[in-house]
């Protein structure tokens, strides 16, 4: 598979834990950088898939996560800075950042990878054709034991990863041993 552009969550997936961290505070899990370094040297895009309700909580702003993920360096930042219970159509499992992102960067959406820690996560992947990987760090230990168990229903029982990683870099060394 020629991959395009990886399409990565963050809290959970690349640092911090299942919670929120805000930027200032969050820190990369060892060896995410080396691994986002990695993928840029393969010529593959970077871009964040992020869901963070706190901005529009007024607890963080757009431009520090922006800052932060082009810091850590992500190539273009992807985010829906909604609450659930705002109705936006932009808040994972949407797959409609991933729709926006291949339409500003020409991709072929079936050539892009999303690497999650959540079932929304890989839900949005599948909707579009991208290949999905689920990673145990942050929620994914525990996404992962409700998949092996069978507990998703109807749609979310439905998608199937293509793979499940111990963590980050894991994720990457699979991808990249897969290209």
């Amino acid at each position: 598979m020629n991959i395009q552009a990886v399409f990565i969550d963050r809290d959970g997936t690349i640092g911090g834990s299942d919670k929120v961290i805000y930027p200032g505070e969050f820190e990369l899990f060892p060896h995410v950088a080396e691994s986002v370094q990695l993928l840029k040297k393969s010529g593959i895009l970077i871009f964040s898939f992020t869901n963070q309700p706190g901005i529009s909580k007024g607890e963080a702003t757009l431009q520090s996560f922006e800052k932060e993920l082009q810091d850590f360096g992500f190539d273009r930042v992807y985010l829906c800075p909604h609450q659930h219970d705002e109705g936006c159509q932009c808040r994972k499992p949407s797959s409609v950042m991933l729709e926006k992102a291949a339409k500003e960067h020409n991709l072929d959406l079936q050539q892009c990878v999303v690497i999650g820690d959540r079932w929304t996560d890989l839900l949005a992947a599948d909707q579009v054709g991208c290949k999905k990987i689920l990673v145990k760090t942050g929620s994914g230990k525990e996404t992962y034991e409700k998949y092996i168990n069978n507990e998703f229903f109807g749609r979310w029982g439905e998608v199937k990863p293509n793979y499940v990683a111990e963590d980050f870099n894991d994720a990457i060394k699979w991808l990249m041993s897969d290209e």
